[in-house]
């Protein structure tokens, strides 16, 4: 397979049990050893890497967060926050500074000195990520993180990574074998199967073009209103004549935008600088619900039409 992360971008993987998913995020830091092929970073390969080199790299340029946490359990919160950074030889007063800012970043300012084993699942995956985080490194490699937690945490926790990641800007390559998680998560998506990508992109495009019946079959229970965003259906403005009297964010799902649309006209879309960038027609919101994604073809072209105006 060949694929490419672009800097600041949230690169997710998704397939199921033993399609090789963790086996390719190990290969991209060598905890487990490519058989061939290049892994490019900054256009340095990995592979060519001695061990020093490669250490070096692991130290100052990837972190890494696990589905198990991998916390020291005889260690405070603050020093397992700290650990990346005393095993590159910073100093412990600015190691103790970077801990607490990066456990006040996920919410643990308070629980620096206790022990792991007094904190619950999604407060240990914080500590994980706080960890990446005070190590400042600029690759975050992601192993189904939230996969052992509660479904309530795990997407309070994925709604937390969302907002480090608007701050942050990390490129992150996460795993996971739940489709609603790469969706909710993804700036791009590659679907894995039997070690191999059989279809790499949007959120939007694996719900509405899927590629062979593979993706169609993952995708075919998904609420399409809460992927596909206005920017994607709307018309050009000048189209428009007479308009709605309420607007939509461009990158507002459909379902969001469902209320604007009742008055039946067309409702302005503006960009995040409040110009006016498109407009949403109520008929193509009603006909992309409508699809039915049992029904797509192999090339994702859609069957539906739009609804009849009694529908």
């Amino acid at each position: 397979m060949s694929f490419d992360v672009p800097e600041g971008s949230f690169f997710v993987v998704m397939g199921l049990s033993g399609s090789g998913k963790s086996t390719l995020i190990r290969c991209l830091n060598r905890l487990i050893e490519p058989t061939a092929g290049q892994v490019l970073i900054d256009g340095e390969d990995v592979t060519s890497l001695d061990d020093e080199a490669l250490r070096a790299l692991r130290r100052n340029k990837i972190g890494m967060v696990f589905q198990h946490f991998a916390l020291l359990p005889h260690k405070t919160v603050r020093e397992n926050v700290e650990f990346g950074l005393k095993i590159r030889g910073v100093g412990s007063e600015e190691r103790r500074a970077a801990a607490d800012e990066a456990l006040d970043v996920v919410g643990l300012a308070r629980w620096g000195d206790y022990k792991p084993g007094a904190l619950s699942g999604g407060m240990k995956q914080r500590v994980g990520l706080a960890r990446a985080l005070a190590s400042q490194t600029d690759i975050l490699l992601m192993d189904e993180p939230f996969s052992a937690l509660d479904p309530l945490i795990r997407r309070d926790m994925q709604d937390e990574m969302l907002e480090l990641q608007r701050r942050f800007r990390k490129t992150v390559v996460f795993i996971t074998h739940d489709l609603h998680e790469a969706l909710h998560l993804g700036d791009r998506i590659a679907i894995m199967k039997e070690g191999r990508f059989v279809q790499t992109s949007t959120p939007e495009d694996i719900v509405r073009a899927p590629e062979d019946p593979y993706v169609a079959a993952f995708t075919q229970d998904v609420d399409r209103g809460r992927v596909v965003t206005a920017a994607t259906l709307m018309r050009e403005p000048i189209e428009v004549g007479r308009t709605a009297d309420a607007t939509v964010a461009a990158d507002a799902p459909i379902a969001t935008a469902y209320a604007a649309c009742e008055e039946g006209l067309p409702v302005p879309v503006l960009d995040d600088a409040g110009r006016c960038v498109g407009a949403l027609h109520p008929t193509d919101v009603f006909s992309e619900l409508a699809r039915n994604p049992e029904a797509e073809s192999e090339t994702g072209a859609p069957s539906a039409v739009r609804p009849s105006a009694s529908a």
